[in-house]
């Protein structure tokens, strides 16, 4: 399955730190970077595609663990656990919202994102 998640700009850090926990290792803290999605009040997202398991969304939903490689504390582990309460899990398209990390099951990432209400903008870098 491909999971389409809508970060908002105000959960970059938290959810950085979330997918630190769910991911490989610390470069998995640049997850969500570039605000270059926004909705139609003008809401800027960071947005990623990923393929996962089906056993992901039970593994993000379920209590957080500390990896083992995160031997000095990189993960704030209070952030990652703000970003999990946030997350919204949807097997079809639901609305991004400023205040939730949205997790969108589709194949094709710009259709969901679409779908999601985002349009792409220009990010001035």
């Amino acid at each position: 399955m491909r999971l389409t998640i809508a970060c908002p700009e105000a959960m970059r850090d938290d959810a950085n730190n979330l997918a630190m926990v769910l991911g490989y290792g610390p470069d998995d803290a640049a997850t969500y970077v570039a605000l270059n999605w926004q909705d139609a009040a003008g809401n800027l997202y960071a947005c990623a595609s990923l393929p996962v398991s089906d056993a992901f969304t039970t593994t993000a939903q379920a209590t957080l663990q500390r990896p083992a490689w995160d031997t000095d504390n990189v993960i704030s582990m209070a952030a990652a656990n703000r970003a999990q309460a946030a997350l919204v899990f949807s097997l079809t398209p639901v609305t991004a919202m400023p205040d939730k990390l949205t997790a969108c099951a589709g194949d094709d990432a710009l259709a969901t994102l679409a779908a999601m209400g985002l349009t792409q903008v220009e990010v001035d870098e």
